[in-house]
C-alpha cells in the first residue's frame, strides 16, 4: 500500500472517531458535523504539512538512493564492459594461439603419417629382404661374426669350417686341440609364424628345430676329427630362444631334446657369456703355452750353464797345471843356475829370467871353463 493510501486511512479513521464520540457526547448534529469538520480540516492541514514534509524527505531519499543505485549500475556496466572486452580479448588471442597450435599439429599429423608409410613401407622392404631362410641364415652369420669379432681373438675361431664330409659349420671355437662347432642356421621363419597364427604353429616350430637339431648332431659332432662331443646352434633372436626354452608337445620339451642330442641352443647374451668363458680358456692355455715356452728357455739355459762350468773346470786345470809347470821349471832353472856355479840373483824368479839371454848363459858357460 502507498504512502497516501495510508493517510487517507488514517484520516478517515479519526474522522470516524470524531463523528462517533461527538455522537456519543450527546451534542446536536449540526453542531457537531461543524465541529468535526474543522477538527478534520485543521487535522487534514496538518497531516498534508507532515505528509508534504515526508514526502519531500521520501523523495529526496528516493532521489539519492536512485543517484546511488543509479552511479552504482553505471559502474558495474562499465566494469562488465570493460570484463567483457577483457575477456573477449583474451578469448581471440586464445583462438589465435590454438589455431596455431591446431596448424602445427596438423603439419606434425602430416609428418608422422607420412613416417608411418615410409617406415610401413620400410617394414615390407625388410620383410621381403629377409622373406626367404636363405637371407634370414645369412643375418645369423652376421650376427654370429660380430659377436666372435668382439669378444674372441682371430686365431681363437674359424668361419666356414669344412669337414671331411664336405658339410661346412658356419664356425668353429678353438679350444687347445679340440674344436667346438657352431651352426648359425637356425629355422627363425618357423618361429614367426607363432607370432602370427598362433598356438597352432607350434608343432610346425617344434619339428622344424627338432630336424636342425639332428642335422647340427649328425653334422657337426665329429671327434675324429677334433670336435669335442657337442655343438652349438645359434639363435638370433632372444625371443626365440625363449620359445626354444619354453615350447613343449607330444613329443616332450624342446630343450630336452637338445640336451639328448649334446646341441646346445644359445641366443646372442647366452652366447655371448659361452664366449667370457671361452676367452679365459684360451687366456689359460695361452699362459700355460708362455710358461711351456719360459721352461723351454730355462732348460736351455741351464745346458749353456752346464757347458760352461764344464769349460770352467777345465780352464782351471789348464791353469792349475800351469801353475804347476811354472814351480817345477824354476826349481829346474834353481838347479841349472847352481850347476853353472852362479849365485841366482836377488828379485823374482821372473824378473831374472826376463832379464837373461842365450848369449849371457853362453858366456856364462865359458867362463866358468876356464877357471
Amino acid at each position: 500500500m502507498s504512502v497516501v493510501g495510508v493517510v487517507v486511512v488514517v484520516v478517515l479513521a479519526i474522522f470516524a472517531a470524531s463523528m462517533l464520540g461527538a455522537w456519543l457526547r450527546g451534542g446536536g448534529p449540526q453542531t457537531d458535523i461543524k465541529a468535526v469538520r474543522e477538527e478534520m480540516q485543521r487535522m487534514l492541514a496538518t497531516q498534508a504539512q507532515g505528509l508534504a514534509g515526508q514526502m519531500g524527505e521520501l523523495s529526496q531519499a528516493v532521489t539519492q538512493q536512485l543517484a546511488e543505485v543509479r552511479r552504482e549500475l553505471e559502474q558495474g556496466v562499465h566494469s562488465a564492459s570493460q570484463i567483457t572486452a577483457d575477456a573477449q580479448r583474451d578469448v581471440s588471442e586464445q583462438l589465435r594461439n590454438s589455431t596455431t597450435v591446431l596448424a602445427r599439429l596438423t603439419e606434425h599429423l602430416g609428418e608422422v603419417q607420412q613416417s608411418g608409410k615410409e617406415l610401413t613401407q620400410a617394414a615390407q622392404t625388410m620383410q621381403a629382404v629377409l622373406g626367404g631362410p636363405k637371407s634370414r641364415g645369412v643375418l645369423g652369420e652376421t650376427q654370429l661374426e660380430t659377436l666372435l669379432a668382439d669378444m674372441l681373438p682371430r686365431s681363437g675361431y674359424d668361419f666356414n669350417h669344412k669337414f671331411a664330409s664336405g658339410a661346412t659349420a658356419t664356425a668353429v671355437l678353438h679350444a687347445g686341440r679340440k674344436m667346438v662347432a657352431i651352426d648359425a642356421d637356425f629355422p627363425l621363419d618357423a618361429c614367426h609364424k607363432i607370432a602370427q597364427q598362433g598356438e597352432s604353429a607350434r608343432s610346425e616350430f617344434a619339428q622344424a628345430v627338432r630336424e636342425r637339431v639332428d642335422h647340427v648332431a649328425g653334422t657337426f659332432i665329429q671327434p675324429d676329427e677334433g670336435t669335442l662331443d657337442l655343438a652349438l646352434m645359434f639363435v638370433p633372436s632372444e625371443s626365440a630362444f625363449m620359445e626354444v626354452l619354453l615350447t613343449e608337445d607330444e613329443q616332450g620339451r624342446l630343450d630336452d631334446y637338445c640336451r639328448r642330442n649334446r646341441v646346445l641352443p644359445v641366443s646372442p647374451n647366452s652366447l655371448h657369456a659361452y664366449l667370457g668363458a671361452v676367452l679365459v680358456g684360451l687366456k689359460g692355455m695361452e699362459l700355460e703355452d708362455n710358461a711351456k715356452r719360459m721352461m723351454a728357455r730355462l732348460e736351455t739355459v741351464k745346458k749353456q750353464f752346464d757347458e760352461f762350468r764344464q769349460i770352467y773346470t777345465a780352464l782351471g786345470n789348464q791353469i792349475e797345471q800351469a801353475a804347476q809347470t811354472h814351480i817345477a821349471a824354476g826349481h829346474s832353472f834353481e838347479q841349472t843356475w847352481a850347476a853353472l856355479g852362479t849365485a841366482v840373483p836377488e828379485g823374482s824368479l821372473d824378473d831374472t829370467l826376463m832379464g837373461v839371454t842365450p848369449e849371457a848363459l853362453l858366456a856364462m858357460s865359458h867362463s866358468d871353463n876356464g877357471a
